[in-house]
């Protein structure tokens, strides 16, 4: 594949990612902070689904092009900016994991306390921290990763 167009599919892959992550913890933490019961279902099942269709196409495509851009460019992968980009995805696919399965708890939590009627529990409030405070770190490897790729410091 011609590395323009490979550049182009890492790009728009990147767009995707961090687009789609932005957008689903914004949806989720916009419900959240309404509190309404049912919107919180809702919106949790919606960021599961655009979890599956957008963001996980996305993790499979950045490093399968990231490493055709690497050979065509000739650079070495080795090369510092490189490995810490290649940590940072890993760190934020490492938070990125746990963050879908919370997305499933919440979204049942909250489904359950719909049907019945009833607040959030205490389990879904717990869930729901946990999942704002993995979201940084991934949120924050994607900011350190476009600044790698844009800037290639010597490292």
């Amino acid at each position: 594949m011609d590395p323009l167009w490979l550049k182009l599919v890492h790009i728009l892959g990147a767009v995707v990612l961090f687009g789609t992550g932005l957008g689903t913890a914004f949806q989720m933490w916009r419900a959240h902070r309404k509190g309404n019961v049912t919107a919180i279902a809702q919106t949790a099942r919606s960021v599961v689904v655009a979890d599956w269709i957008f963001t996980a196409p996305a993790v499979v495509v950045q490093p399968v092009t990231g490493l055709l851009l690497v050979r065509a460019a000739g650079h070495d992968l080795s090369a510092g900016w490189i490995t810490v980009a290649i940590g940072l995805f890993f760190l934020a696919g490492l938070c990125w994991l746990p963050v879908v399965w919370l997305q499933y708890r919440m979204a049942a939590y909250a489904a359950r306390a719909a049907a019945d009627d009833r607040p959030l529990p205490p389990a879904y409030h717990h869930t729901a921290r946990v999942w704002f405070w993995l979201g940084w770190p991934a949120f924050l490897s994607v900011l350190g990763i476009f600044y790698l790729m844009v800037f290639k410091p010597e490292i």
